[in-house]
């Protein structure tokens, strides 16, 4: 290269950095404190593997509001609990968007999201439908036999394994339970007459969050995200129009069988978006792409937290024998002498079990950074927010916050345990349970807050109560290999899934309790 090539390379390169200065200056104007970026990267070069806790460090530097850029997503980043209840609480329906990120262009059913749609018509009636018919109080309650049967699979499968000595997956077997409840839950109709349904449908939205993972940083925010130059994108798209294949078939397998004398009580979700899609008289008139991927996204949302939270909460106990034991002992305590397994309906009269429960979801929340997007201009402590503004709430930084809660980062059920002095002051605390789980508390953000709140918290909930009261009364547990506890890893960003001791949670169940000869050890 000569020596006039060169000039004119360092000028450009001097211009570009010159230019990007300037602009990212102006931009900046009125906004919260920063790291210092880099020219296209921004400040990736400060964020390690595990995106919560990076940010909770920045954050003590750079204050509870600070400006992150991800490339070229520019983020407001909060991370204590009085910001926190500004944007959830006070001000929720002007940040009550969520902004999506990544490479939406290959989502077949871009457009058709409920999950990530912006704050409008669409999602307040997919909310309400939500709330009044998909997943309301009775509706829950009418499932509580797909929960307690596919819980009792569950069990006979561990009670095998234990009587033959074999160590078992447990991230595998709480896949499959949570797959087995929701396509149940959804689809139960078709899943009564094809029972490879839950299988076929873990299988195609395990490949679809497999394609979404393997995008890296530069294809997400920096200048790779419009091009498909691995073929990520591709296998994506692919995944995606197996789904719709599966789907579409079952759709009008539903739609075929669809008999006008159906009674309310038997109808599963599909029955009633199908309702819903067919009503005259419907506030807004559903699409079926709308339809399908409400489903994929009901799957989406739930198949990788629930089974992530399951995992976690195992990890702590077996991490910690002696509240497993108070655990074990507070379930008698309910049972009595009748030897008989634990229900859904003992679940309020043992307040320690929700209580390490709720730890968990502290220590390793199932959503550890929320997204939200503002939908107008206004100030957030002093701070100029303009509509469109894209911001990070860090739950993950919030409930480990040593200003709330004492020894942070200590696996403590005790903290969240109220001694109650009798039966309906246990019933209150039940609900009260109930309640943070939904948000209430901005201290405690383990499945959202506000109007974008995770919509299937009592659900899950239910499933995370009735599955890990079950594995404790009934087994004891040790860890395969020559450790005696589950190393415990940091979250890697958006998800909880696989953190738990890595992808799997290898356990061997030693029966102390047979629930189906009811005898003991």
């Amino acid at each position: 290269m000569n020596y006039t090539s060169c000039s004119y390379l360092f000028f450009t390169l001097v211009t570009i950095f010159l230019l990007h200065r300037l602009f990212s200056s102006s931009s900046r104007r009125g906004l919260p404190p920063g790291p210092r970026g880099l020219p296209v990267l921004g400040h990736m070069h400060l964020l390690r593997s595990s995106l919560p806790r990076s940010l909770q460090a920045l954050a003590h530097t750079y204050g509870p509001l600070m400006t992150i850029r991800i490339g070229s997503l520019r983020v407001l980043v909060v991370s204590d609990s009085d910001t926190a209840k500004l944007i959830l609480k006070t001000h929720d329906p002007d940040f009550a968007s969520k902004f999506v990120f990544g490479p939406r262009q290959f989502n077949v059913y871009k457009g058709s999201e409920f999950f990530n749609a912006p704050y409008g018509s669409y999602w307040r009636f997919m909310k309400k439908l939500c709330m009044t018919k998909l997943f309301a109080g009775y509706q829950l309650d009418r499932f509580v036999d797909i929960r307690e049967e596919e819980t009792l699979a569950l069990l006979s499968t561990l009670v095998e394994r234990s009587r033959n000595g074999e160590a078992c997956d447990l991230g595998l077997e709480f896949t499959a339970l949570t797959t087995k409840i929701l396509s149940k839950m959804v689809m139960g109709k078709r899943c009564r007459q094809n029972s490879n349904i839950p299988k076929e449908i873990r299988k195609i939205v395990s490949d679809i969050m497999a394609c979404a993972t393997r995008f890296g940083f530069m294809e997400l925010f920096g200048p790779l995200r419009d091009l498909d130059l691995f073929g990520n994108g591709k296998k994506l798209r692919s995944s995606i129009w197996r789904y719709d294949e599966l789907v579409e078939k079952i759709l009008k397998e539903y739609e075929n069988d669809k008999s006008n004398e159906e009674e309310e009580k038997d109808k599963d979700i599909v029955d009633i978006l199908l309702d819903t899609y067919n009503d005259p008289k419907a506030e807004l008139r559903l699409t079926m792409n709308q339809i399908k991927f409400f489903i994929l996204e009901l799957f989406m949302a739930s198949l990788d937290t629930t089974s992530a939270a399951l995992q976690w909460t195992m990890t702590e106990l077996i991490n910690h024998p002696d509240i497993f034991a108070k655990i074990r002992d507070e379930i008698k305590s309910v049972v009595g002498t009748t030897n008989r397994l634990i229900k859904e309906s003992d679940l309020q009269k043992l307040p320690y079990l929700q209580a390490a429960i709720k730890e968990t979801l502290r220590l390793h929340p199932v959503g550890p950074l929320l997204r939200r997007e503002s939908n107008t201009d206004m100030k957030i402590n002093g701070y100029d927010v303009k509509s469109g503004t894209k911001i990070f709430i860090n739950a993950y930084g919030i409930m480990r916050d040593p200003t709330t809660y004492k020894d942070p980062d200590k696996f403590m059920p005790e903290r969240f345990l109220v001694v109650e002095q009798d039966t309906e002051r246990k019933m209150g605390y039940y609900q009260q349970y109930m309640l943070e789980l939904k948000g209430q508390d901005v201290n405690y953000l383990a499945f959202g807050s506000g109007r974008r709140g995770c919509l299937g918290a009592s659900h899950a909930s239910l499933v995370l109560s009735l599955t890990i009261g079950s594995l404790v009364q009934c087994f004891n547990w040790t860890v395969k290999g020559d450790e005696d506890k589950i190393k415990i890893k940091l979250p890697t960003g958006f998800s909880a899934s696989g953190t738990a001791g890595g992808s799997s949670l290898m356990c061997s169940p030693e029966l102390c309790f047979d629930p189906f000869g009811y005898q003991t050890k």
